[in-house]
């Protein structure tokens, strides 16, 4: 791992040995005004993922997933707080509905449904267990060169799945390799810790896909829908592509990340250099612009008014000029890929966009805690808290 902060030791220690070691509450984009034909339930969740809330309460209030709006996706092995929109009909059945897992806080009305992405950002409470004696210290004097500096805007590691995989199975299926798509989704059964999804993937790698269903655990939908289809013999594509689209799309975006990191490491530690030809980003409104004169651009990516960027990989993306341009379509060479390849597949489009290299870091604090520190801090949207985490323990 290359840190932008190498120079000062970490902390060390663990998280989310206990889901209320890691906690995350959205900061909303914009107030609910208090009427419309939307409702905004404010949940805290513990233990499950965004999308198992969502069908819960699909199931439960008698929508379909998509009816359901959400800003973001929180991690499962955490303790979070997050709005989600239903059709304001489905008011009256809310006091009926039962959540395993999640409580709804508090409700408001209004006039949209809510999208992915509205959310100005998250606020982090993260507490590291078994750290070095000198833990608050060293983790202040990374927080101030991260508050200077920026964060790197790397992917966590919550974007590639419990297996470490949804990149490549991104990758699969851009490149419509659906028999090894099907095989990736099922498992290493080297890499797998639970042991009845391991005695399963054994199963499907033998053949056996009767077994490989019997022996799949049941919160595990998505992949038993494969492997019923592959069972009645439909084709790998066919069982691939009757997947939920919000999932292939997850998939697509976690190889964008992939390739997005790829970059980003390539530029550090000095993700604030505006360098000729780059693509920068403006802090304040997320418009971006191609770069004329870096050097006078300097002073203000010195401001942390803007930062340069790497490319989320699409058929619409523009790419840098220059030596960043160069490191672009480089990799996309690397990977035998082309920027139309992300417009092969019907009804999975992915347009790409630029991404900063770095963010900014609210509100950094770094509190003792008996067997440890507690850190709390804020992130724009669409960034991680491993990103900070990284830089802080160093493991």
């Amino acid at each position: 791992m290359t840190f932008l902060t190498a120079g000062l030791p970490g902390t060390g220690g663990v998280y989310k040995q206990y889901a209320e070691d890691f906690e995350v509450e959205e900061i909303p984009l914009y107030p609910c005004s208090g009427a419309g034909e939307h409702l905004y339930l404010w949940i805290e969740k513990k233990g499950i993922t965004t999308r198992d809330l969502i069908h819960q309460m699909a199931t439960g209030l008698k929508l379909k997933d998509r009816d359901i709006g959400y800003a973001g996706l929180k991690d499962a092995r955490a303790v979070t707080r997050q709005f989600l929109s239903v059709p304001s009909r489905t008011e009256a059945s809310l006091a009926r509905l039962r959540l395993n897992h999640a409580t709804i806080l508090s409700t408001a009305r209004h006039g949209n449904k809510l999208r992915l992405g509205h959310l100005a950002g998250n606020r982090f409470s993260i507490c590291l267990r078994n750290t070095h004696p000198e833990a608050v210290a060293r983790a202040k004097r990374i927080f101030a060169v991260l508050e200077k500096q920026g964060v790197p805007n790397r992917f966590g590691e919550q974007r590639y799945g419990s297996l470490n995989n949804s990149h490549r199975l991104g990758k699969r299926l851009l490149q419509k390799q659906y028999d090894l798509f099907c095989r990736e989704l099922i498992g290493d059964p080297q890499a797998v810790h639970d042991p009845q999804w391991r005695q399963a993937a054994r199963a499907f790698r033998a053949g056996d896909l009767k077994q490989a269903r019997q022996l799949l655990p049941t919160r595990m939908r998505d992949e038993h829908r494969l492997l019923q289809m592959l069972d009645a013999g439909k084709t790998a594509a066919a069982a691939v592509l009757a997947l939920p689209r919000p999932l292939l799309r997850l998939l697509l975006s976690a190889y964008q990340s992939d390739l997005f990191d790829t970059l980003l490491k390539q530029r550090l530690p000095h993700l604030g250099l505006i360098e000729p030809g780059d693509i920068a980003f403006k802090h304040i409104n997320g418009a971006c612009f191609q770069v004329e004169d870096a050097p006078r651009e300097q002073s203000r990516a010195d401001q942390f008014e803007i930062s340069p960027t790497a490319p989320l990989f699409g058929h619409k993306v523009l790419l840098a000029d220059k030596n960043p341009g160069v490191r672009e379509r480089t990799l996309l060479d690397l990977e035998q890929l082309t920027l139309a390849d992300w417009h092969g597949i019907s009804g999975l489009t992915m347009p790409g966009e630029r991404r900063p290299l770095r963010v900014p870091l609210g509100s950094p604090q770094a509190t003792p805690l008996p067997t440890g520190l507690k850190l709390s801090f804020a992130l724009p949207k669409g960034s991680y808290a491993t990103s900070v985490l990284t830089e802080i323990i160093k493991n």
